[in-house]
This record gives C-alpha cells, structure tokens and sequence, in this order.
C-alpha cells in the first residue's frame, strides 16, 4: 500500500486536457489529485507524505486507458478465473495503462454469461490498472467479416438477450461492437444509445449510407478502423468513409503497425485528427510473452515476430502494449504529446462516460498519472494514487 498523499515535485510539463503547466508539482490525496504546486510556493510535506522527484526531467501525462483489451501476460477475459482481470490489471501499469475495458469475444450465450459474471464479481484493488466496464464485442456481427469472432455463435441482434447480459455483468457493458445493418429496424441500437451504452460499429458491411442511418440511431464509434469491415471504394466510401466524414463517430485505431501500416494511420490522423481516434491494443493472451501458440475464443492462434493470426491467416487481435502504439502514432507527421492524451486518455474517457473521473489531469480526479522521460518511456505509472509500477 502507498501513502495517503504523495508530492510528485519539479515536473517539466504538466499536460491537461486542453494546456500544459510548466516547472510545478502534484499533490495526490487519498487517490485523487488534490492540487497543482507551483515552483515558486513553498511546500512544506507532511512527514508520512511520499516524495517523487522528476528532476524536471519527467513531464506528466494522464494514464492510458485501454477500451477494447480480451487479454495479456497469459490470460484471456474469457478465462472468466478470479484471477484472470487480477493478473492483466496489475501487468498493465507496466505499458502505461491505468484503466480498461475487459473485452469479450463471440461465444456461446453461456460463455459469454460467464465471462461477464466473473467482471460482476472482480473486485478493484487501488495500486493496479483499473477494471472500468466490459466491452462486449459480438455476437451481433456479420458472417463475412467475422475476422476472429468464431462464426458458429455469431448471432442476430436481440435486446433480451443483451439486457440479460447487462444485469450478469451489474451493469458494467460500456460499449459494444455489433454490425448495425443487421438491426433493420433500429431498436436494439436506439435502445442501447439511450441507456448509455457506447455503440460501436464493427465487423461490420454497411454501406455509407446505412452508417449514416446507424448514426442517427446512436452508433457513436467504429471498432478498430480499417479492419473487420468494408474499405473505401469509390462509389461507396463504406464504414471507413464514415469514420472520415460522420463527425458524430470517433474510431478506434490499433496502432501497432500490423493491422493498419503507418501510411493509413497517418492518412486517418489527417483525416479525423486527435479529436476523433482512440488508441486501442486489441490485445490477446500473448501480450507480453513469448512467440508461440495461444488460443483466442476457443480457436488456435499462432504468434511469430509480432503477429497473431488464425490457422486461415485471419489476424487475431494483437500482442501490441499501449506505450509502444502511442510511440508508433507520435512518429507520424503532426502528432505531438499533447494529441496522444488526447487519443489515449481524454477521448476513452469520454466516449465511455468516465471524463468526470478519469482521463485527464485536474483536480479531483483520480490520479491515474504517468511520468515520462523526452523518449516517452515510463518512468512512473501511479494508479489513484499508488505507484502502480517504477521503471
């Protein structure tokens, strides 16, 4: 356990949402972020007050939060074992990530039931990554862009059946990714808009215009950009063009130069800016380990020198760590510190309903910071309040 308050002194650059602060300090009390210290106050710590000093050498910026994440270090959301959301929310702080959606996969109903029981009953420690919602990704996708979703438990949107979803996970779905023009009539994704949930269009074969329709229903996001889903042709941009031109949509974008190469990511930063990209892993079990096979959904997966894909050759998720994508996104053209907050820490925040705890630095927020060298390496992760992990 760490201290009740914690005094990060000397920070080069404080980056809030909108501004920096330079040459200043912050007090943590309690796991929240209690105030700026500015250098020329004089601060007099408490004996039982913890002291980091970056020297100003370290700037601090807000944890990642990772929204769409199915495993690492070994284990799999689905693994629905006491110790599984444990053992990926105490390795996360290692590349940054302070917050997470746990992600599923498509499943039998009973699977995917327990999955979501085993989210009900994980208990948040303070001092790891945080547990902050489920996304629940399929089963209402479409057949021919299934990508990794196992095809024989893809299904037809039904609102009991996510409804009974909901309750087993205590009302922990944030988001989900389903292919909006299989709900014709546009209940299910009204529905859900309207209780809060963050509908994500994905593997997915609308058209421009049916995005469009599934915009004005309450689809407010694309799932992993480019993949699973129809590209742009030039007499129907499909759900990529919708991403470049609906400005309702934010996108999440796998940035570890596999599933999407550098010229497409920096054509999509051109195109939607920091504003509207979230920075996602879609990492599976073999985050973190060696080369080899693993499983994903219950089908084997082989993983060589950075890739993970299906005996068919299908990508199946990645074995990406946040800080390694938010390094690759800053070597484009364009991209400052500022931008990667942005698409790593406020847009999460927002599109999930937590800005108002989580995703930026400001007073009485949690203190989910990361203090970080000129090379963007971590230096200190601290998850509300405790260092979660020290380089």
């Amino acid at each position: 356990m760490g201290n009740d308050a914690v005094w990060i002194k000397k920070i080069k650059t404080i980056y809030m949402e909108d501004k920096q602060v330079m040459n200043a300090g912050l007090l943590l009390k309690n796991g929240k972020i209690d105030r700026f210290i500015s250098a020329e106050e004089h601060f007099e710590p408490t004996e039982d007050t913890e002291i980091i000093d970056a020297k100003y050498e370290w700037s601090a910026i807000p944890g990642f939060i990772d929204g769409h994440i199915h495993g690492g270090y070994g284990v799999d959301v689905m693994d629905a074992k006491e110790d599984t959301l444990l053992r990926l929310a105490e390795n996360l702080p290692g590349e940054g990530t302070t917050s997470f959606l746990a992600t599923t996969i498509t499943q039998s109903p009973e699977e995917i039931e327990k999955a979501l029981l085993n989210v009900d009953s994980f208990d948040n420690k303070p001092g790891i990554a945080e547990m902050v919602g489920v996304h629940l990704e399929g089963p209402f996708v479409e057949v021919s862009k299934a990508g990794a979703q196992p095809k024989e438990y893809i299904a037809e949107p039904n609102l009991d059946q996510f409804r009974h979803w909901q309750h087993a996970s205590g009302n922990s779905i944030r988001t989900i990714t389903m292919a909006p023009e299989h709900d014709v009539d546009g209940e299910f994704i009204e529905s859900l808009y309207h209780s809060g949930v963050n509908v994500s269009a994905g593997h997915t074969d609308a058209s421009f215009a049916q995005m469009k329709t599934a915009v004005n229903q309450g689809v407010r996001q694309l799932t992993h950009l480019c993949n699973a889903m129809n590209g742009i042709h030039h007499r129907d941009i499909g759900a990529v063009g919708a991403a470049f031109q609906l400005e309702d949509l934010r996108a999440e974008l796998i940035t570890d130069e596999v599933h999407v190469v550098p010229e497409m990511m920096q054509l999509i930063y051109d195109s939607m800016g920091a504003e509207r990209i979230i920075i996602i892993t879609d990492a599976m079990r073999a985050k973190g380990l060696e080369d080899g096979d693993y499983e994903l959904g219950g089908q084997p997966v082989t993983v060589k020198e950075g890739r993970a894909t299906l005996e068919n050759g299908s990508l199946a998720g990645s074995v990406l760590r946040m800080i390694d994508g938010v390094k690759n996104m800053l070597d484009l053209n364009g991209v400052e510190i500022e931008d990667i907050v942005r698409m790593a820490s406020v847009n999460p925040a927002k599109q999930v309903g937590i800005f108002d705890q989580k995703g930026s630095i400001d007073v009485g927020k949690d203190a989910d910071i990361l203090l970080v060298n000129d090379q963007m390496d971590i230096e200190y992760t601290i998850c509300r309040g405790e260092t979660a992990y020290r380089k």
